[in-house]
C-alpha cells in the first residue's frame, strides 16, 4: 500500500490572481529642479531673462529620469513658465511634474496601474491585492484599483493567499426555474 500523500498547492489550484501594487512603483531615478535659478534676482519672472536661462540649461543631465519641479522662492510663477520648462525637458525626461515627490509617485503609480489593467483581463477572476510591500503605496492607488476591479472581478481580497481580508464577492446568480 502506498502511504505517500501528494502535496497539492491549493493556492495555485484556486485560480487566485495576485496583483502586487509595488510593481506599479516608478523604478527610474528621481531628480529635482528648483526653478528659482531661472528667476530674475531670485524673485521674479522676467520673460526674456527667464527664456534665456531655461534655453541655456543643460537638460541632458535629466535624461531618462523623473524630474520634480519646485520653486524655493516665494514668487508668482506664470503658467507659461511651466510650459516653457516642460518644452525644454520633454525630450529628455521620463516624466515631469510640479509638487511633492509623494504626489508625483502617486500619479505615476496610477498611470502604471491603469496600463496594467488595460493589458490584463480580470473579468470574473478571483483577485488578491498583495499586502506586504517594501515601498509605501499611496492610499489613492488602493481606492483606484478597487474601483476598477469591483465591476468586473469575481472576488477581491487584500493580504496574502494564506491570510487575506475579503473585500468583495460577486453575488451568486441562481438559475430561475421555469
Amino acid at each position: 500500500m502506498n502511504t505517500e500523500k501528494t502535496l497539492v498547492n491549493k493556492v495555485a489550484a484556486s485560480g487566485l490572481i495576485t496583483i502586487d501594487l509595488e510593481n506599479f512603483y516608478p523604478k527610474e531615478e528621481w531628480v529635482e529642479l528648483d526653478i528659482a535659478e531661472f528667476l530674475f534676482k531670485g524673485l521674479i519672472v522676467k520673460e526674456a531673462d527667464f527664456r534665456e536661462k531655461v534655453s541655456q540649461k543643460d537638460w541632458s543631465q535629466y535624461a531618462g529620469k523623473h524630474l520634480r519641479i519646485f520653486c524655493s522662492a516665494d514668487a508668482i510663477i506664470p503658467p507659461w513658465a511651466y510650459m516653457l520648462i516642460s518644452k525644454h525637458a520633454h525630450e529628455q525626461v521620463y516624466s515631469i511634474g510640479f509638487g511633492s515627490k509623494e504626489k508625483l509617485i502617486e500619479k505615476l503609480m496610477l498611470k502604471n496601474m491603469e496600463q496594467h489593467l488595460m493589458d490584463n483581463d480580470y473579468r470574473d477572476k478571483r483577485i488578491l491585492i498583495k499586502g506586504c510591500s517594501t515601498v509605501k503605496t499611496p492610499e489613492e492607488v488602493y481606492f483606484a484599483i478597487t474601483a476598477a476591479l469591483l465591476p468586473i472581478c469575481k472576488s477581491l481580497m487584500y493580504g496574502e493567499a494564506c491570510s487575506n481580508v475579503p473585500i468583495y464577492k460577486q453575488p451568486i446568480r441562481r438559475k430561475v426555474k421555469n
